[in-house]
């Protein structure tokens, strides 16, 4: 038996059909092979072929599973080791939630050195290109030394593609968050569409960390 057929035996005996529904529900893309893995068991994968990764990288990505697991044992390499495989990793992202799980933990000590790499994503046109950037900026990148470029990367995002918009938003209202000040002079501004301007300002209401008077002001600029 060839490694990837007892990689997926494995994957098998552990799906849940009910689990399977409910997640395929959720991708909102019914061309994706779902098995019905559930998220720790895949993580779980993930760090067993982390001294394996090459042989995983082999896997044909026919299953959301199967390239769920290369992307989270990518992301738990070095640095160094990370950048010769990161383009070919975010090509297989095809879905909101492979995407959000490619969070390679090395870039939180390499900020500047990835910056490059954040810039040459954001300009390409794959929706989930541009949405792999934005997550990683969300992660890594909602500190004060940051936020000029933040705001600069999140107007050149096209977000009339979905899954862009509710990033930028969610970024936005990250910063809003955080450093209100500096969020409020960004929207002012109005350089994001209405739409994705909109959607920043209700994802900020939602949090708990903003007062009642930010949040009543917040309301006023809705456009």
């Amino acid at each position: 038996m060839t490694p990837y057929r007892e990689f997926l035996n494995e994957l098998n005996a552990n799906a849940d059909e009910n689990y399977r529904e409910f997640h395929k529900k959720l991708l909102k893309n019914d061309k994706i092979n779902v098995i019905g893995v559930r998220v720790p068991i895949l993580r779980k994968f993930a760090k067993k072929y982390i001294g394996k990764i090459n042989l995983l990288l082999s896997f044909p990505d026919e299953y959301y599973e199967v390239t769920f697991i290369k992307l989270s044992a990518v992301s738990l390499l070095t640095y160094e080791e990370l950048l010769p495989k990161l383009d070919g990793c975010v090509k297989l992202i095809d879905n909101w939630a492979t995407c959000d799980c490619f969070i390679p933990k090395c870039i939180e000590s390499h900020k500047e050195e990835f910056l490059p790499y954040i810039r040459e994503y954001i300009g390409r046109k794959g929706e989930f290109e541009q949405r792999f950037t934005l997550v990683t900026l969300l992660h890594f990148y909602v500190e004060e030394r940051y936020l000029e470029e933040i705001f600069s990367l999140a107007e050149r995002c096209d977000t009339s593609m979905y899954y862009v918009h509710m990033a930028v938003a969610w970024l936005i209202a990250e910063t809003l968050v955080k450093y209100y000040s500096r969020g409020i002079s960004f929207l002012l501004e109005n350089t994001l569409d209405k739409r994705t301007h909109n959607k920043a300002i209700q994802k900020a209401l939602e949090s708990f960390r903003l007062s009642d008077d930010e949040k009543n002001y917040l309301k006023g600029i809705k456009r």
